[in-house]
């Protein structure tokens, strides 16, 4: 993927004028652009790309990808200048093609996942399912690129640009298949547009990003373009009928044509029999098109048994055996800061880190954990700074509800006084122990807990900094948990 051109015509556009020059390279940023570069002009939320063609030009962009509006607003610089000028109705969706294009090789199969929640575990339960059976797997999302072959990524759903190279180097480090988190911005912006999807799948839908999608509908037509967009007629839909909105999934890949395979409830293709739980994980009873089977899960919470069998879906669906899927499951292992067991006391109780920064995801956790502990359920929470004020009381009594004692510390107070966060936590669990200093509340969570209890650290997962005003000071709440019951119970750290 080195120093090379390609005529635009090979990345299948067609400039005004029939203009046909060499590219030599792809950016979205102009001040990434060098001599014959394709610049993207994409309509963004707060300022059009078009607003930078005059700077690519400059650098010495040999065509522009845009719009209608981008091509106005550079009317006079483009007229001067040489470039190719590309306008398209979605320069967005055809940047996707573009990228696909220029860097060519992709993972042989991949598959990808959307919905609110569950995202980044059903990707590296795919992952790690791939991996038992032999295959060099990764998965792509808000963890970065995991698995037979790493690197960082900087949104859950890069830009295709960011994308396509991603999945080209990967290609050229052996790896076979990828498992993709696919978000709704990524998909509402047509980052995923141009990857050659062999299945994808439906986790659930709940309330979130309202920031940035208009309404509920905007936001699940936004989901919804994975499969009646993205995923080929001839690829696999793995919808969760076990939400409300999975029948409406399924009605979209059918009008596509797709095949289906349903998980959930009684009836569904791979369907949730019965759970027994224990403080180390859950036994799970499911049966696949009418065979049962029984598997170990050393998981914990409830939901974690739907994420494990759309992971199983969506293998299955790229064409793996059925059998041979389910006899990995006892070795997956959890998601760095997602119901991650951090330390175990000599007396037995357990520590756990949880990303859970939402009302709605602290209680889902703590619900979650109940069956798993014989003792009480011990609860840290706290709440960011410069986010939305009015989920705060409400972090402190979905806590309060769901916990049997609650200490409320910081989180990441940025550029807000921590004090005046803790006193709006605390409103919704007025019964809570305040403690500021993050590492002295994890110290006093994990010295409460007796023989049966568990601890949950909510909202910071798998973060290794604490926000505190402009700086981001090391701070890792499964290594203060380490050292915390290390110190507690004389050992060594």
């Amino acid at each position: 993927m080195g120093n090379r051109s390609k005529k635009l015509s090979q990345l299948a556009l067609t400039a005004r004028g029939g203009a046909n020059p060499d590219i030599t390279g792809l950016a979205v940023d102009s001040r990434e652009v060098k001599d014959g570069f394709l610049f993207a002009a994409l309509p963004g939320t707060r300022v059009h790309g078009g607003e930078f063609i005059q700077y690519a030009l400059r650098m010495g962009a040999a065509a522009i990808l845009t719009d209608a509006e981008g091509a106005d607003l550079a009317a006079k610089e483009l007229t001067a200048s040489d470039a190719a000028l590309i306008v398209t109705e979605d320069p967005r969706q055809a940047l996707a093609g573009v990228a696909a294009l220029w860097f060519g090789a992709q993972p042989q199969t991949i598959v990808a996942v959307t919905g609110t929640n569950g995202k980044t575990s059903v990707a590296s339960f795919v992952r790690q399912i791939w991996s038992e059976l032999d295959l060099a797997a990764v998965n792509l999302g808000t963890t970065g690129v995991e698995g037979a072959w790493t690197a960082p990524l900087a949104h859950t759903t890069p830009e295709p640009i960011t994308l396509h190279r991603c999945l080209a180097e990967a290609a050229e480090n052996g790896v076979t298949h990828a498992a993709m988190e696919a978000s709704s911005h990524g998909l509402e912006q047509r980052r995923l547009d141009g990857v050659h999807l062999a299945a994808a799948g439906f986790s659930n839908f709940t309330q979130d990003h309202l920031d940035y999608h208009d309404t509920f509908e905007a936001y699940f037509a936004a989901k919804a373009g994975l499969f009646d967009r993205v995923l080929p007629e001839d690829g696999v839909a793995v919808i969760n009928l076990g939400d409300p909105k999975g029948v409406e999934m399924r009605k979209i890949a059918e009008a596509r044509g797709q095949s289906i395979i349903t998980v959930g409830p009684e009836g569904s293709d791979l369907c949730l029999l019965n759970q027994r739980f224990d403080g180390t994980g859950q036994d799970l009873r499911f049966s696949w098109k009418g065979k049962t089977y029984q598997t170990r899960l050393n998981l914990i919470g409830g939901f974690q048994a739907e994420n494990v069998l759309l992971a199983c879906g969506l293998v299955i669906a790229a064409g793996e055996d059925p059998d041979r899927v389910f006899e990995t499951l006892p070795h997956l292992t959890t998601v760095r800061g997602r119901m991650q067991l951090a330390a175990t006391r000599d007396n037995g109780a357990a520590v756990f880190v949880d990303y859970a920064h939402t009302p709605d995801a602290v209680a889902t956790a703590l619900k979650a954990m109940r069956p798993h502990v014989m003792g009480r359920l011990i609860a840290i929470v706290g709440a960011g700074g410069d986010r939305d004020a009015t989920k705060r009381p409400l972090m402190g009594q979905a806590a309060a509800e769901n916990a049997d004692l609650v200490f409320v510390t910081d989180d990441n107070p940025r550029s807000e006084d921590p004090a005046i966060i803790r006193a709006a936590v605390m409103l919704g669990a007025p019964e809570a122990t305040e403690v500021g200093d993050r590492a002295e509340a994890i110290l006093r969570g994990i010295d409460a807990l007796q023989p049966g209890d568990a601890l949950l650290i909510a909202g910071k997962g798998h973060e290794t900094g604490q926000i505190v005003g402009d700086q981001v000071l090391p701070f890792d709440d499964v290594e203060q948990a380490s050292i915390s019951v290390a110190a507690l119970d004389g050992r060594v750290a």
